[in-house]
């Protein structure tokens, strides 16, 4: 964490202003606010079925509130036309729940994925760029290895490696620990934080890892019945005597 960083550089990089959402019959987000400042690494946690990762997907345009904005740097990209929601989602990487790697394809052919769908074709660039992210998460070795041929660890690895390929602004890491062993966390815990660290990208994390969330995150935002019902420090919600908070932070969920 930095916390002069946080307090030194306040620019919004992105802001959800009161957005709601209905899924069927269910109101899963009943007016969340949220601010994420430039270059933060934020952590989202609240009970399963909460709406943590339907706000990643409102981040990402992939869905689109009932009523409210979601403004990425000055643009409401909930007006936008999807052309122009495409210019949007090129500064946004994502590393999914299971790290959704095509099986049919080699480590290479993965991480090179968002950049072939961007119309590169020259291969050495793509060799270049491909090994150069793997560098980055430790996995240069494994470049034409299957995914059938790694480990759980090693797959969440590659795919943080496809979704930073780009160089996004942003990513967005729904679960990146989920199902991993304390060694594997650990990893993905440091990678996280060099991305913030070494290319000043703002992270959104979706965890239901609370060792995970006080180590990584600059702030914590717990979504509770559709809304945010705490946003701070780390430290902040540690400490606080709220009862609610205690109890999700214990693991005594309501």
């Amino acid at each position: 964490m930095n916390d002069d960083k946080i307090e030194s550089d306040l620019t919004v990089s992105i802001k959800v202003e009161d957005i709601h959402k209905n899924i069927g019959s269910q109101s899963v987000l009943k007016g969340v606010n949220l601010e994420i400042f430039s270059g933060e690494t934020i952590v989202l946690i609240g009970e399963s079925g909460g709406g943590k990762s339907v706000i990643l997907k409102h981040i990402t345009g992939l869905m689109r509130p009932d009523t409210g904005r979601v403004i990425i740097n000055g643009t409401d990209i909930c007006q936008l036309k999807e052309n122009d929601l495409a210019t949007i989602r090129k500064k946004i990487g994502v590393l999914f729940q299971n790290g959704a790697l095509f099986d049919s394809m080699s480590v290479g052919q993965n991480v090179a994925f968002p950049l072939r769908e961007r119309g590169e074709k020259n291969y050495s660039i793509l060799v270049e760029k491909v090994t150069e992210s793997l560098k980055l998460v430790g996995l240069e070795n494994h470049i034409d290895k299957m995914p059938s041929a790694l480990s759980g660890g090693m797959r969440k690895r590659v795919a943080l490696a496809r979704a930073m390929i780009a160089r996004p602004d942003i990513i967005l890491y729904d679960e990146p620990t989920a199902g991993l062993d304390p060694v594997s966390t650990g990893s993905i815990d440091s990678l996280i934080m060099e991305m913030q660290k070494n290319y000043g990208v703002t992270s959104i994390v979706v965890t239901h890892d609370m060792k995970s969330a006080k180590t990584i995150a600059d702030r914590i935002a717990f979504l509770r019945d559709g809304r945010v019902y705490f946003c701070g420090k780390p430290e902040e919600l540690g400490n606080s005597d709220d009862p609610i908070i205690k109890k999700f932070v214990t693991g005594n969920h309501l």
